[in-house]
């Protein structure tokens, strides 16, 4: 039986797998970095918390992760101020030490790398930061009427990008980073494939590079939605496995046209299973259908984002280990 880690890279490479990798089973992740300080986030249900960035987020009981509060007050950055945007975004301070990282050395080192890829997440993204600042409409409009202003926040985004990658690569040595910057809805993807061309792949491009040049063997990119339209800049950016295709993608083509050059993981949609008469048949049957419609290589079923309805993450994951028993005898829980 082949570890999580190379069951995982046989998949991605389309070679040989002995079962369908289960959702993230193959990353575990390096905690308790000193970046979170400059990027906290708030409880379910809890009060609202401000970040580094000036940014402040609310996490509602009813909706599966925490999101920046827009009114007129909490705005960063309003569009109307776009020409002085630098009067307005401050990057907050991350020169942390080695000893600051200690914690997150001991356990980056404490992880079977044999077994797992150690790794680390990353959020939110280049595109959310842009919307975090200052707010959806906003920042869609700014791509449109500001486009100079926010090729110059976008670099300045990327440069601070870069600090984190450097204290990541210098201090814990991962093996895989999960990146986190959601690129559409469920019909479409927020930006045009030129306007993502245009703004986003190039800072991708440089934040990945670095992290594949200082030893990064898998980038992961999270993008719960549909961007089949996106996967040519995705392939650019030299992301590894695209976590997050909802099933609105068409998954199936896009392995048979991409397989090679990337790895889809997800179509395990929230819509289908993650839902108030949600059941433990719903979720298997769903793993089963994309699990026989997509195949082993260049594929790994995963739920695509966090879940509303406590248990649904963990029974998808029940189900892809009881599909392998039942195909493959074998399972990795």
């Amino acid at each position: 039986m082949l570890t999580r880690r190379q069951n995982f890279m046989e998949t991605i490479k389309g070679g040989n797998p002995d079962r369908f990798v289960n959702g993230h089973e193959a990353f575990k992740n390096i905690r308790f970095s000193p970046l979170g300080r400059v990027n906290p986030r708030p409880s379910k249900g809890g009060e609202p918390v401000k970040n580094g960035w000036g940014v402040t987020y609310l996490f509602p009981e009813h909706v599966p992760a925490a999101f920046p509060y827009h009114d007129e007050e909490h705005i960063v950055l309003h569009e109307r101020d776009m020409e002085h945007w630098r009067d307005f975004v401050h990057a907050p301070e991350i020169n942390f030490t080695e000893e600051d990282w200690a914690e997150a050395i001991k356990d980056a080192e404490s992880i079977d790398r044999n077994e797992y890829f150690a790794t680390v997440t990353v959020a939110p993204g280049i595109f959310e930061m842009t919307h975090h600042l200052m707010s959806m409409v906003g920042a869609l409009e700014a791509y449109l009427e500001y486009p100079d202003e926010m090729h110059e926040l976008i670099d300045y985004l990327v440069e601070y990008e870069l600090k984190v990658a450097e204290q990541i690569c210098k201090y814990v040595h991962p093996d895989c980073i999960l990146h986190h910057d959601d690129w559409g809805s469920l019909i479409n993807s927020f930006l045009s494939p030129e306007m993502f061309d245009e703004f986003i792949v190039p800072a991708f491009t440089k934040i990945y590079g670095y992290y594949k040049s200082h030893g990064v063997e898998v980038i992961a990119h999270h993008s719960d939605s549909y961007a089949a339209n996106l996967v040519p800049g995705m392939i650019k950016m030299g992301i590894d496995v695209w976590q997050g295709p909802a099933g609105t993608n068409n998954v199936k083509e896009l392995i048979e046209k991409y397989g090679p050059q990337i790895t889809f993981m997800g179509e395990i949609d929230n819509t289908v299973v993650d839902v108030d008469d949600w059941t433990e048949e719903k979720c298997y049957n769903q793993v089963k259908y994309i699990c026989e419609k997509n195949g082993m290589k260049y594929f790994i079923p995963c739920i695509l984002g966090g879940c509303c309805h406590a248990g649904v993450g963990q029974a998808c994951l029940d189900a892809v280990c009881k599909y392998n028993m039942e195909r493959f005898g074998i399972c990795s829980k």
